[in-house]
């Protein structure tokens, strides 16, 4: 405290230094981290606002000042651009006080990519001025795989990655089932396939009529030409537009394009959730998790989402409705008109049907954060969790038993290892195993990695070999004999993929061929499999990510604990230990005659062999030790 109150000193000067135009400010604590990021018209009075009286403050803006040591701001030329700056510092540095959109950075995006003749349509989560169109941005990887799914049964476009001459010999399955029209075998021109592109696109825009009306006229023209066969196909891919067209709301708002957004705050979390609103339909919604809005007022928790959504969003719509009136919603205003490049209205409606709507999509946000909850302080529906993973990781069968494994050092001193099992996604205590290190020195993971599993899938292979020679013989295998003969039906990993690979190179060298293998990083809770460069990202809402994030920590918190009994006992550890013949009761009754090794070493070899439990033969070895 007294040096919190040191480093306060100059900030009298300081504030009456600082410049009265806009910009973004930083909180730091006494080592140098950032608490808190913020931007203001004016950074003098703003900055001033919080080392003045602290009456006004809000409780949790209170605990952030108390443990200010130091500040710094960034001057900007206008509001606009320090609202860019804000999303990009706390996008950087996470501070703990900011509202901050949870893993904004894993969000997927459709992408058309027109940098090819035969542009692909994919996700990404990567958005880039390269001329392409992006749509989106998804909540979960679910949401992106649906809208694809959903897109490739009303549209031919090609799902495939080959370079498209038009000289292929044969096209695949999907030209036979009417799901692509067969640009690699030169059945269609670039100026057809830029057709089927250009209904993506409108269709993803929200203008599903216009999509169908063009569709139609192609069906009556062709079979006015008599290709029966091709207006026929027309008509299908109109009747499946047509069907999911009457399932979209109509919402009687003219022809208008806007999103709706309403938050419902937690206790430590915060559900936003997102209606979109193209042609005056309700074409989609989405729900984000907002972290580190504690005590945070519902108008700064929907500010800071607004900022960080349309920061990663390439679309933003003419009108956007809130629950809420926005902090510094002039600023946000202008930077939005900017990215936009036209005009944006921010509008908290207060009657008529925009505010039922505002009303509709705040009661989805409440429902949302209540079914996190329950989500979350359940178990949850295991068989559903083990089906989700299996689809998921691409696997033979539900993985009815898992092995999760993680290594615990400090500097690399008394590493460890710990392998935990579960077994129809409950934990099986009598499996866990632990490991000392015992050929790795130094700091090194994947070696450490490497040690843990080598030594465990040997033993499974020679008990497979010893079964194989015993026949049916052999005797059942005793308790602690089934944890290193039963194999899992998937081995998880606690870190990245050089975890990963440290992984798959210790089956590789044994030969271990059946048994999948994938990664879970902790950062974004990314899941890697061998093979495959994309990471896996399950919903946050997922069971199976409940289940693997169970795992991780069961294997975590089991490696910690053996790595802290370990290091206790090394601190305590006497020399006379290593002694042959000589335990923790002999070792305790000698140093309780003598006071020390230091007095065991000066005692006559007749007093130390009068211990009880030490001989004369043991005594001199001791003495010859020390």
């Amino acid at each position: 405290m007294a040096a919190l109150v040191s480093a306060r000193k100059g900030f009298t000067e300081r504030l009456a230094a600082t410049p009265a135009g806009p910009g973004v400010y930083l909180m730091r604590d006494g080592a140098g981290g950032v608490l808190y990021v913020g931007k203001a018209a004016s950074l003098r009075n703003r900055l001033r606002s919080y080392f003045a009286s602290q009456s006004g403050l809000e409780p949790k803006i209170r605990k952030m000042v108390a443990q200010v040591a130091d500040f710094d701001f960034i001057v900007t030329e206008t509001d606009s651009e320090a609202v860019i700056l804000e999303c990009n510092l706390i996008k950087q540095h996470k501070p703990p006080y900011n509202a901050r959109l949870k893993d904004d950075k894993s969000y997927p995006f459709i992408k058309i990519d027109y940098s090819e003749d035969f542009p692909q349509v994919y996700v990404t989560r990567r958005v880039t001025k390269d001329g392409s169109r992006y749509f989106g941005p998804f909540a979960s990887a679910y949401s992106v795989r649906r809208t694809l799914a959903l897109l490739k049964k009303l549209f031919p476009y090609r799902s495939c990655t080959k370079t498209i001459t038009g000289n292929d010999p044969r096209p695949c399955l999907d030209y036979h089932i009417h799901r692509c029209i067969g640009p690699c075998i030169g059945a269609v021109d670039k100026r057809q396939y830029a057709d089927v592109i250009d209904q993506v696109v409108m269709f993803l825009e929200g203008k599903a009529d216009r999509v169908a009306r063009g569709i139609g006229s192609r069906m009556y023209e062709a079979a006015e030409a008599l290709e029966f066969e091709r207006a026929a196909a027309l008509r299908d891919q109109l009747r499946a537009i047509e069907r999911v067209n009457e399932g979209q709301k109509v919402l009687h708002l003219t022809n208008e394009n806007m999103d709706v957004l309403a938050v419902a705050p937690g206790l430590a979390e915060a559900m936003v959730e997102v209606f979109f609103v193209r042609q005056g339909k309700l074409v989609g919604r989405d729900q984000f998790v907002m972290a580190g809005t504690a005590e945070d007022d519902p108008r700064e928790i929907l500010g800071a989402f607004v900022g960080q959504f349309y920061d990663a969003n390439p679309y933003v719509p003419p009108r956007i409705l809130l629950q809420h009136p926005l902090e510094d919603a002039d600023a946000i205003q202008k930077w939005l008109e900017h990215k936009r490049g036209g005009r944006v209205v921010l509008h908290v409606p207060q009657r008529g049907e925009k505010r039922r709507l505002v009303q509709m999509v705040s009661e989805n946000a409440a429902q949302g954060l209540e079914q996190l909850k329950v989500k979350r302080a359940n178990d949850g529906d295991l068989p559903n969790a083990m089906e989700e993973l299996q689809e998921a990781l691409s696997l033979p069968r539900p993985p009815h038993r898992i092995e999760c494994y993680d290594i615990s050092n400090i500097q690399g001193s008394n590493p460890v290892g710990s392998m935990v099992t579960f077994e129809d996604g409950r934990p099986k205590k009598s499996d866990y195993r632990r490991f000392k290190i015992k050929s790795v020195d130094g700091v090194d993971d994947y070696s450490m990695m490497r040690e843990v599993l080598t030594r465990r899938f040997r033993r499974l292979a020679k008990s497979k070999d010893s079964a194989d020679a015993a026949g049916e013989s052999a005797a059942a295998p005793t308790e602690a004999q089934s944890a290193w003969r039963s194999p899992p039906d998937l081995v998880l990993i606690d870190g990245g993929r050089g975890h990963l690979g440290a992984a798959l190179q210790v089956f590789l060298e044994l030969g271990i061929d059946g048994i999948p293998l994938s990664s879970l990083a902790k950062e974004n809770e990314e899941l890697f499999v061998p093979q495959t460069p994309e990471p896996i990202v399950l919903p946050r809402t997922s069971q199976a990510l409940f289940l693997v994030q169970r795992l991780r920590d069961e294997a975590h918190r089991f490696a910690v604990t053996f790595h802290r009994q370990r290091r206790s006992k090394r601190a305590t550890a006497s020399v006379i230990d290593d002694v042959s013949g000589i335990g923790p009761k002999r070792r305790r009754l000698l140093l309780r005659r003598f006071g020390s090794v230091t007095g065991i070493r000066e005692a006559p070899l007749d007093d130390i062999a009068a211990v009880p439990g030490m001989t004369m033969k043991l005594a001199q070895r001791l003495k010859e030790y020390l």
